[in-house]
């Protein structure tokens, strides 16, 4: 069957409506704080989410556990495609508790500069989309990929080249020709050292990939590369939602920290121990059209979860938000 494409003239139209909506957006991002503290307290209840340390693979009780833990969103459980029966026991029962199948992490490199893992690496991003589809879920993940030869992910001179971003487009659009997917998006994530590393790089991928099915998942700490936007980092936060806001699917939850050292090092940390602009990042998110869920993530043990967890918490009942359901 032939893919589903839409025209440049309905590609247009799509992102007018979309520009529209960004416009209006960062008008209400540009009224006065008692304004804004209004609107954010009037606003349906925001999504959190991460991974949870129950071992069991009984629908009801992964669903249970998200919720005890104060999470209305989760990542998509360990599944494969044939696995019919559970999948629909999962999208049961974690619907039935009001619990968001928040993405499905794909996590290989679509740039691998083997030809053959990379097109192995392409096929298995097509499965995990196709999985989030039947899941319902709100995007399949993954990132751009990178050219160096021994990290997935590593820096690479080439790695904000034309030949990268053409390559990424052309990958983006293979997989989601692929799939057609009409419930869930495709995704990827901004890199520090790869493209995209912006706001603005990641609105023009969307103009080039040219799919209703390809979003944008954010997650704000990947993009902190400087110390202007480190310095700044509630701004650049703001300015993604102000101009990605109409496609964002999905966002992680992390904090970032200075590292004492003597060139520009910046550590991921537990959410509240770095400089992250959470109140910049919570009031984008609660401004949302769209129901997109928090996802934490990077950490290590439960406890680091639940001390990340209940920081987030209290930086949205400072704002008069609320995540549904808070765990104590």
């Amino acid at each position: 069957m032939r893919p589903t494409l839409i025209s440049r003239r309905e590609f247009m139209r799509d992102a007018k409506g979309a520009a529209r909506a960004s416009i209006a957006y960062s008008a209400l991002l540009s009224s006065n704080e008692g304004a804004l503290r209004e609107s954010m307290q009037s606003s349906r209840p925001l999504r959190l989410g991460g991974p949870i340390f129950v071992k069991s693979d009984d629908p009801a009780e992964l669903a249970q556990a998200h919720r005890e833990l104060g999470y209305r969103a989760a990542y998509a459980p360990d599944l494969k495609l044939t696995d019919k029966d559970h999948i629909q026991a999962i999208v049961r029962e974690f619907a039935a508790r009001d619990v968001m199948i928040a993405e499905v992490g794909a996590w290989v490199n679509m740039m691998d500069p083997d030809p053959e893992k990379r097109r192995n690496n392409l096929a298995y991003v097509q499965e995990r989309l196709a999985l989030a589809e039947v899941l319902g879920a709100g995007c399949c993940v993954d990132i751009a990929g990178s050219y160096d030869p021994k990290v997935w992910f590593g820096p690479n001179p080439k790695n904000i080249s034309k030949e990268f971003i053409d390559a990424t487009v052309e990958n983006c659009r293979k997989v989601i020709d692929a799939v057609r997917p009409t419930r869930t998006k495709f995704t990827i994530e901004m890199m520090p050292f790869n493209f995209p590393t912006g706001p603005d790089d990641y609105l023009k991928l969307i103009k080039l990939v040219e799919r209703k099915a390809f979003g944008v998942h954010l997650d704000a700490c990947n993009m902190i590369n400087s110390p202007d936007r480190m310095y700044h980092n509630g701004e650049i936060i703001k300015d993604c939602f102000q101009k990605l806001g109409p496609w964002i699917v999905s966002c992680h939850a992390k904090d970032l920290e200075w590292e004492e050292y003597f060139q520009v090092c910046l550590r991921e940390v537990i959410p509240g121990r770095g400089q992250l602009d959470y109140k910049a990042y919570l009031g984008g998110l609660s401004r949302l059209s769209a129901d997109v869920p928090l996802m934490l993530e990077h950490l290590k043990t439960s406890e680091d979860y639940a001390e990340g967890r209940h920081y987030i918490q209290g930086v949205a009942r400072g704002l008069g938000l609320s995540f549904g359901t808070e765990a104590t």
